[in-house]
């Protein structure tokens, strides 16, 4: 069985390269969001026409990015969710909570500093981890049944 994997969250590292990594012999497809963070922000500028207020600038690109994440979460077996150390990921969180309604398993990683801050989250996650080797593991685990060596 091929697991559809989406790796929501923080863009400033390189957790998502690190957990592909970790299963690269297993059958994981996974998708993510733009992480340029420019492309990301000027989106909808650049394709829909300049805005002079940024208000609307953001506007048009969250509503872009939008529709790729909807597709993505829609289609995943599996939402991951990182929460970075250095900014407040509040589209994260969003997306965490999309994939919740939407009955997704949401897998969520961040550091323990954050676990008071993310207590809701975290109870709605079917699982809470630090790092990305252990969201491999468990995406081994539910692929193949197989434990850690």
């Amino acid at each position: 069985m091929t697991l559809n994997v989406y790796l929501a969250g923080e863009i400033h590292s390189n957790w998502r390269e690190e957990i592909m990594q970790g299963c690269a012999d297993i059958d994981v497809q996974f998708s993510a969001p733009v992480t340029d963070h420019d492309s990301s922000d000027d989106c909808g500028v650049a394709i829909m026409g300049a805005e002079a207020d940024k208000f609307w600038h953001d506007n048009k690109g969250a509503k872009l990015n939008a529709i790729r994440t909807r597709k993505a979460i829609g289609d995943a077996d599996i939402v991951v969710v990182r929460f970075g150390q250095k900014y407040k990921q509040w589209n994260a969180a969003f997306d965490a909570g999309q994939a919740y309604a939407l009955g997704k398993s949401v897998i969520v990683m961040h550091q323990a500093e954050h676990q008071h801050a993310l207590k809701e989250v975290d109870a709605a996650a079917l699982a809470v981890v630090e790092t990305s080797q252990q969201v491999a593991q468990i995406l081994r685990y539910v692929q193949d049944g197989s434990l850690p060596t």
